[in-house]
């Protein structure tokens, strides 16, 4: 009897066992479609006041599962543009020692460092849009920044769902390039490394003066945007070294370098691989953030939140790409929310508008070889990373992880904008599911109208 009872026994565990790998493992590779809980990002600042610019001294806990995982002092700030019109807030932060120095520390096994960003997608309702371009550029083999969702905290006032990700910054785990230091003024120390940017100003940008783009934080084009209505321009700011830190030598440098790449670019032999614009920049690095922006029509493409890098004895480079909220069909304005227009035709439709596209692009389209290159590089990926199959799976299972323990649920009891316009949705579902399927099918539509647009180029 007691030898029955043991063999039932240990037939109800094997069972048990079964079922539940059959719940979690489908495939062979792991556990699958576990609940786990969002960390949660615990902040509090002590009555002091989060304000843009400068930071505050706050603490920072981040719990996993309910438990105490991580801590550390950090100093917080506001940030965005546009963005900090919401009530739901972006904020910068960086990680701090017990002096209250900065300090570089790995949050959420992200590589060290001390500048973190958690982002607030508000008018993204599908809340996913950042980190789906985010995850599809490293996908591609393009550094984006790294990105998990959480649920924030401040003074024990629940925020919602944020994204939680890297700052673009230098660094051999971010923009992996020379750190260029005040006193390599000659020879090839200077060739390297520069971040640039095209992009709004900020307070930091203009050392709170408010006198716009200037000699000090950037550099003009030589030439005008297509189409300009006025007296747009296309202004170069110096990201790293920044306004404070980079050298006249080495604003020459770069001017000159930037400069010389836009004239042989306009020049009758611009398609000539030793004098036209190839010897100046990173063709294949062009084409990639070609088609990221243009996979998303993302309506600031090319103009604003566009960084560049160039690397010692390097060419020029494009990327990482950054800020994606109001791209793949986020947009009722200058054809942000259709599939069938091209991005780097912004100027053809909003002219007026003040940041326009540098005519790069549509030079660069009128050379045969960039465009088979395109061509190549887009039926490439479309059949693995940009596949539509490979981009719906990444979708479906970020809304299973933010459906996870109510996350998502809880982000929209906090902030009721489902079924609002939200400056400046395109379009406006009345539940999260219609806003997903709304991605679904914009993405579908619009990589279809690529795979034909590219093939006519």
């Amino acid at each position: 009897m007691k030898t029955i009872f043991r063999f039932l026994f240990v037939s109800f565990l094997v069972l048990g066992v079964l079922i539940s790998c059959s719940k979690n493992n489908t495939t062979g590779e792991g556990p699958k479609n576990e609940i786990v809980q969002l960390p949660l990002f615990k902040v509090s600042t002590n009555g002091n006041t989060i304000v843009d610019e400068p930071k505050v001294d706050a603490q920072l806990a981040i719990l996993k599962d309910g438990i105490v995982d991580q801590e550390s002092n950090i100093g917080i700030e506001f940030r965005g543009s546009s963005s900090q019109q919401f009530p739901k807030k972006s904020y910068g932060f960086e990680t701090r020692d017990s002096n209250n120095e900065d300090v570089d520390i790995s949050l959420l096994e992200f590589p060290e460092e001390e500048d973190w960003i958690l982002y607030a997608p508000y008018s993204d309702k599908s809340l996913i849009r950042n980190k789906l371009i985010y995850d599809l550029s490293r996908d591609i083999g393009r550094y984006a920044s790294r990105s998990e969702f959480v649920e924030l905290e401040i003074n024990s006032e629940y925020r919602g769902v944020y994204v939680f990700m890297e700052k673009l910054k230098r660094g051999k785990d971010r923009i992996d390039i020379n750190n260029l230091k005040e006193d390599e003024n000659s020879g090839e120390d200077l060739t390297g490394g520069y971040i640039l940017k095209l992009d709004k100003l900020s307070l930091s940008d203009s050392f709170g003066t408010g006198l716009g783009y200037n000699s000090t934080n950037s550099f003009r084009s030589n030439f005008a945007p297509l189409l300009a209505t006025g007296s747009q321009d296309i202004n170069f700011l110096y990201e790293d070294p920044d306004a404070e830190d980079i050298t006249t030598e080495q604003k020459t440098y770069i001017s000159t370098y930037v400069k010389d790449f836009e004239n042989a670019l306009a020049s009758p032999q611009f398609k000539d691989a030793t004098q036209g614009y190839q010897a100046f920049i990173d063709v294949d690095s062009f084409i990639d953030y070609f088609i990221l922006n243009e996979l998303a029509n993302n309506v600031d493409a090319y103009r604003i939140s566009t960084y560049l890098q160039k690397e010692k004895n390097e060419k020029l480079k494009m990327g990482p790409i950054w800020d994606f909220n109001i791209a793949f069909g986020n947009a009722d304005y200058c054809g942000g929310g259709t599939t069938n227009v091209w991005a780097y035709k912004f100027n053809e439709r909003c002219a007026g508008d003040t940041w326009l596209i540098p005519f790069w692009w549509d030079r660069l389209l009128q050379d045969p070889a960039f465009v088979s290159k395109l061509k190549v590089r887009w039926e490439q990926l479309r059949s693995s990373s940009l596949a539509n199959s490979a981009i719906l799976a990444k979708i479906s299972s970020y809304k299973d992880t933010l459906n996870n323990m109510g996350a998502r649920n809880r982000n929209f009891e906090k902030w009721s904008v489902l079924s609002v316009y939200i400056w400046p949705n395109n379009f406006v579902g009345n539940s999260y599911d219609a806003e997903i399927d709304y991605l679904e099918n914009w993405i579908i539509a619009r990589s279809s109208w690529l795979d034909t647009a590219i093939q006519d180029l």
